[in-house]
């Protein structure tokens, strides 16, 4: 009898989702814990086990799983490990998957997290029956994984595919994290639209504007939204240079792979047409005639506090589906 269910994990930088998952993304249960309680990764394993191997055997035991797959910061596909990820506790290079297929006796397979939101995209969403696609994650950072005749891009070193940190504003805003100046992510994350408020309220103190109700403290993507859905026209304004930026960064990513679609996570997607529309306009003109009005713009069907154990999830099927030809 074939094995009905998969193990998702999420290891995020402040929470670690996970559950169990079965053949048609149908999760049966979840939990979590933090994913900085612990200085050793081995604690942060036992302290998961614990709270996994009570949900295995009410699913009907170990025997009853194809395996775990995981998504985490910097996850190494090949080696399954994740590498010197800055919004971790645990430094250096960690044998996760390793690690965990020891504690579990389960195949473990463990990519970058963003990466494992395309495979369960591709798995489980709205792109089942599209080869060709990239998502963009638009949350506190932007994540991106691109699919290439139905493949994960993972690169010779298994870290490819990383759109957010490509440079899109040359010596433009500093990125903290990384040091670099000018990147996808400074600018088109729910962090960039904050900063973009602070320096537009700066620089035009003329202008009035509902946002200048809030401290520095108060601005998020989510008061420039709601002012900007009460016709501030700063707030406005905001969403349109965000959307310009990303754009023109669509339109370097569709030159480069032709994808079919683009697919957005992430509550940035909230804004909805405040931004996608700015996005649209300024992808297409940045766009050779070749590619133009043909890729798709796409929001998730996945069920967003689902979708990370989904995509976690669909590593392990996608893994099975490759070995054996089947599910």
């Amino acid at each position: 009898m074939r094995k009905p269910y998969a193990i998702g994990i999420d290891v995020g930088g402040t929470t670690t989702k996970f559950g169990i998952v079965n053949r048609h993304g149908e999760i049966l249960e979840q939990d979590r814990i933090p994913s900085n309680a612990h200085e050793v990764v081995e604690e942060f394993i036992d302290d998961l086990c614990a709270k996994l191997l009570p949900m295995v055997k009410r699913a009907g035991g170990i025997e009853k799983f194809v395996g775990i797959g995981m998504g985490a910061p910097n996850g190494n596909l090949y080696t399954g490990t994740i590498e010197y990820a800055p919004n971790l506790r645990w430094k250096g290079i960690i044998p996760i998957a390793d690690l965990m297929q020891k504690k579990f006796g389960l195949k473990t397979i463990l990519t970058n997290d963003a990466n494992a939101a395309a495979v369960g995209e591709m798995m489980y969403g709205i792109t089942k029956d599209i080869k060709h696609f990239i998502t963009i994650t638009l949350g506190t950072g932007v994540g991106s994984g691109i699919v290439i005749d139905g493949k994960i891009v993972v690169g010779y070193d298994g870290f490819a595919g990383e759109l957010g940190h490509t440079i899109i504003r040359p010596g433009g805003r500093l990125h903290k994290s990384t040091g670099a100046h000018g990147s996808l992510e400074a600018y088109a994350s729910a962090t960039g639209v904050r900063q973009t408020a602070i320096e537009m309220l700066t620089e035009h103190p003329e202008v009035p504007s509902l946002l200048r109700n809030y401290t520095i403290n108060e601005l998020t993507s989510e008061t420039v939204y709601d002012c900007a859905m009460q016709g501030d026209g700063i707030a406005n304004r905001i969403f349109e240079f965000t959307g310009q930026i990303l754009g023109e960064s669509l339109a370097n990513f569709i030159m480069f792979s032709s994808p079919e679609a683009i697919v957005f996570f992430g509550g940035l997607t909230k804004a909805g047409p405040l931004l996608l529309n700015p996005t649209r306009k300024h992808m297409e003109a940045n766009l050779l005639p070749i590619f133009q009005n043909k890729v798709k713009l796409l929001f998730s069907e996945l069920k967003e506090a689902d979708a990370a154990i989904l995509g976690a999830s669909a590593l392990i099927w996608d893994t099975v589906r490759d070995e054996k030809g089947v599910f």
